[in-house]
Parts: structure tokens; C-alpha cells; sequence
């Protein structure tokens, strides 16, 4: 997927201006539509495969366990969204039961259709006044098919991330278009950097190195285009033994 987006880092290095980074509300917005039980490549210990939920769900733990253990200050509240948005834990709160109940909670819909994010917007930017008056910021993380929404330019109050998990391309199937759309949403109403991933391999693994990148603070980001990691693991070629400057003669094995 192509993500067209201006900015660059000055000289070939990011920088950061000094600032107070503030403690996190994070609201995560599982999209429950009936194609969250698409089944992924990865399975159980007991050879049953994942469906995307429930690789949502152990991402989502993942990251609050990792989260917490940066800054215990970090809190947490749960939504779902279907053809709307709606409030499954509502109260922010940093303890991992809370959060562990609300992952429990989850459970898929029926096919739903295209998602409005008008409302989802509308609760964001309410729960951010709030935190704002606390001196934390809001983030929003979710999952989703193809989006509209409704929303006032420039009403820029929380941080959007997305993370978007779809099947391969196919006539009745465009993930570009979907993406396109998410891309939009973001840029029209993140505060500060927000990060949009997807995937169309199916892969848990996937899903789990990508929220582990969304765990960086959006205060401290640099723009997405620039982002270099997770880095690919490459052999490591042996050193060749140089000792007092000669050469290595190669030894024939005949």
C-alpha cells in the first residue's frame, strides 16, 4: 500500500523540539463486523487457526501489558464499531484486568456494510476535552473496512493509528480504495503523528510486530515515511581474520 504524504526530516535526520510528554488515554475501536472472523494463517497450540478477532484480541493485551510497563500512567477504554461506533468499556483505566475483561467482551456482529466514523470522531473528541483538562492526550487505535465520516475541518483534538487487516485484491475486493479512504480519515482529524498499517498476509505475526511499533508515543514519532522499523534480520557475514595484516590464504579441500 502507498501512503502519499508531504514532510521530510531536515539534513537526513529527525528532530525533536523540546516538549512535555504527556500520559496517554488510549481508546481502542475493534471493528466487529462479520469479517473479524476471517480466519488467519496463524493457529492455536491446539492447530485450530486464529480468526482475525481473535489475533486483535491478543494484540491488543500485548500492547497494554508493553504499554504499562513503559509508563503505569497510560490508561485504557474500549469501543467496538460496526455500521457506528459504540462504547464497550467506557472508563479509562490502567489496570490490565479492566482490560482483559474488555478484550473478553469482544464478540463479532452481523455484516455490517461501510462504517461511519462520525460518531467514533464525536466520542473521541469528547473523551480528549477531558483528558486535555488532565494534561494527557487521547489516542484512538482501530481496526476497519472502508470508512465515511462527517467531521469539521480543522477540529484536530486526539491522535488517530489504524491498523487494517484484509483479504488479497479481487474484483469485488479493492484494499488500495479502503486504504486510500483510512489514509484520508487520519490525516483529516490526528492531532499529532498517527501511524496507519495493514496487512494482507494473514499472519498474527505481522499484526503483533506492527502494534508493537504503534506502542511509540505520538509526541516522539517521526512522520510515518520516514519510520525504518521494524528492520528485516540479515545474516551476519563471519569476520575474516586479518591478524597483523596479512591476508587470509583460502585452503583447498582437495
Amino acid at each position: 500500500m502507498e501512503r502519499a504524504e508531504g514532510g521530510s526530516s531536515v539534513g537526513g535526520r529527525f528532530t525533536l523540539p523540546p516538549r512535555r510528554i504527556n500520559s496517554e488515554d488510549i481508546l481502542f475501536c475493534v471493528d466487529v463486523d462479520a469479517e473479524s472472523l476471517v480466519e488467519m494463517k496463524s493457529t492455536t497450540v491446539n492447530g485450530r487457526p486464529l480468526t482475525r478477532l481473535e489475533s486483535i484480541k491478543q494484540a491488543i493485551l500485548l500492547f497494554v501489558n508493553s504499554k504499562l510497563s513503559m509508563n503505569p500512567d497510560h490508561r485504557f477504554a474500549f469501543a467496538t464499531i460496526a455500521k457506528t461506533a459504540s462504547w464497550l468499556r467506557k472508563e479509562f483505566s490502567s489496570e490490565v484486568e479492566s482490560a482483559i475483561a474488555a478484550v473478553k467482551d469482544l464478540s463479532p456482529t452481523v455484516p455490517c456494510g461501510q462504517a461511519d466514523l462520525t460518531h467514533l470522531f464525536k466520542l473521541a473528541a469528547h473523551e480528549a476535552r477531558k483528558s486535555r483538562a488532565q494534561n494527557r492526550i487521547l489516542r484512538v487505535v482501530r481496526s476497519s473496512v472502508r470508512p465515511h465520516h462527517q467531521w469539521p475541518v480543522n477540529q484536530k483534538l486526539f491522535s488517530l493509528d489504524v491498523m487494517y487487516l484484509h483479504d488479497k485484491p479481487a474484483h469485488d475486493n479493492c484494499p488500495q480504495a479502503v486504504y486510500d479512504a483510512l489514509v484520508d480519515a487520519l490525516e483529516f482529524v490526528t492531532e499529532y503523528e498517527g501511524y496507519i498499517f495493514e496487512s494482507g498476509q494473514g499472519s498474527a505475526r505481522v499484526l503483533f510486530r506492527q502494534m508493537c511499533v504503534l506502542l511509540s508515543h505520538p509526541q516522539q514519532r517521526c512522520p510515518q515515511e520516514d519510520l525504518d522499523i521494524p528492520k528485516s534480520l540479515v545474516k551476519k557475514s563471519p569476520a575474516t581474520d586479518t591478524t597483523n595484516g596479512e591476508e587470509s590464504v583460502p585452503v583447498s579441500s582437495q
